[in-house]
């Protein structure tokens, strides 16, 4: 036996740890070099590592929610099992007369299989090249599907006669192994494990669901659908928590008659096309949040608590929050001081298919000094946007609606969108944020001033 000891590789980007949200191998499986082993999230991407060498998978040392810092042991793979891999069965297909000689031993508990771990041949640290995953990682593993083989869900499976003195109350099980006691309806902690360290196999549940007997009533429980709360959604509630502790949060809220940006938008669109852009409000209302940043720099500016200072930032790095299928994510607009609303439109443009894509650097997913975030057609007429830690302001844009708006001292109809800026209260004052909020509608209300301010 020659075992092989994969660590969390160096990922980059500073990173010193990691948390691990999907584990695609178990214990007895085989597995061939750079076949995907497990996910990874860091605060700056989910990588996909694979298999740094081709083997039998010995034990796994972390698990799904599990932050692990870099160099940490993750897998132990016997690599000398490799050459036998054609002539080695599954653990799901082991004879059935093996799993039930070796089934009612007594499981080895988490301390003894701690305490006792594999005598090693060789130890070697290695590297990974992973890759952004399109769908939040790790869930799949874990959704209960509505009906299993016909069966209805909520159809649960009792414990077997002959092992209703069995009960380990935190049974030991890779996360496909959990899936499948679920989508059964066997509860894992009446299993008794066969698999190394006393691990429930998917071969138990097999023979523990041939063994079982007369189905329970339906309960609550077995209508109920439990997913992990890990990776990237786990990630953002972290982030609004801390930003809810950290900053004193107000809201400033005012109207903006848009009809004239409209007009501009509305003549300038065909050439946007022509380049291959789609234009819409958004890339304006950036620049006229930069131009007012220039003019408030304390809205462009953060609180290091760390050495209780205040940095004002001289550079103007825009973060659009964009919406995907795996949360709320925030692409960022670098040095949108210098760009034309036609640069931020082709920018934004290309970010928001990114970050729905799974694509972005981890540079264009940080760094912003100031986040404009936009529901569009679902903006409705109001809400309070959270904080993008630790900036000191965000300005929601919701939805343009017609209304009567006076013009001239004649009522009319116009098109009038809601603006509600939400700012950190320990270091901007009320008139400060509303003068900075009067200055970005003076420039969505008179864009050709947006045209003088490009000179």
């Amino acid at each position: 036996m020659a075992l092989f000891e994969f660590r969390l590789p160096d990922l980059g980007e500073g990173v010193a740890e990691g948390e691990v949200i999907a584990w695609h191998v178990e214990p007895g499986q085989h597995v061939a070099e750079d076949q995907e082993m497990v996910e990874v999230m860091t605060d700056k991407a989910t990588v996909t590592i694979g298999a740094p060498r081709g083997g039998r998978i010995v034990q796994l040392n972390a698990s799904v929610g599990e932050q692990v810092r870099v160099g940490t042991v993750l897998v132990v793979i016997d690599t000398a099992a490799e050459a036998e891999a054609s002539d080695k069965r599954s653990p799901s297909s082991r004879p059935e007369s093996d799993t039930a000689r070796s089934r009612f031993q007594a499981p080895a508990s988490r301390a003894q299989a701690k305490s006792q771990p594999a005598k090693r041949s060789e130890t070697v640290v290695a590297s990974a090249v992973g890759d952004l995953r399109e769908s939040l990682p790790g869930t799949s593993f874990f959704a209960r599907s509505a009906a299993t083989n016909g069966q209805h869900p909520s159809t649960v499976v009792s414990a077997a006669p002959t092992e209703a003195a069995f009960y380990e109350d935190k049974p030991l099980a890779t996360p496909a192994t959990r899936k499948r006691a679920r989508d059964l309806g066997i509860d894992l902690r009446r299993v008794p494990p066969t698999g190394p360290g006393g691990r429930v196999t998917k071969s138990d549940l097999d023979l523990y669901a041939g063994e079982s007997a007369t189905p329970l009533a339906t309960t609550s429980e077995s209508r109920e659908e439990r997913t992990p709360f890990v990776g990237l959604r786990r990630r953002i509630a972290e982030r609004m928590q801390l930003a809810n502790q950290k900053a004193a949060h107000f809201t400033f809220v005012e109207e903006v008659d848009v009809d004239a940006l409209r007009a501009v938008i509305e003549r300038v669109r065909p050439a946007a096309e022509r380049q291959g852009v789609k234009l819409h409000y958004l890339p304006f209302i950036v620049k006229a949040v930069t131009l007012a940043l220039k003019k408030h720099p304390l809205l462009n500016s953060m609180l290091d608590e760390q050495t209780n200072e205040l940095v004002v930032r001289r550079y103007y790095h825009i973060g659009v929050a964009t919406a995907t299928d795996n949360g709320l994510v925030v692409p960022v607009v670098r040095d949108a001081d210098t760009k034309s609303p036609l640069q931020i439109a082709r920018d934004i443009q290309r970010l928001a298919d990114g970050a729905r894509e799974g694509k972005l650097l981890a540079q264009e997913l940080s760094g912003s000094t100031f986040t404009v975030t936009s529901l569009g057609r679902m903006g409705g007429l109001l809400a309070t946007p959270v904080l993008n830690h630790p900036e000191v302001g965000i300005l929601g844009v919701h939805r343009i609606k017609e209304r009567p708006v006076v013009r001239n001292g004649q009522i009319v109809i116009g098109h009038v969108m809601m603006l509600s800026l939400s700012l950190d209260h320990r270091i901007i004052d009320g008139h400060v944020g509303a003068a900075f909020a009067y200055d970005v509608i003076a420039y969505l209300e008179q864009p050709e001033l947006l045209l003088l301010e490009l000179a």
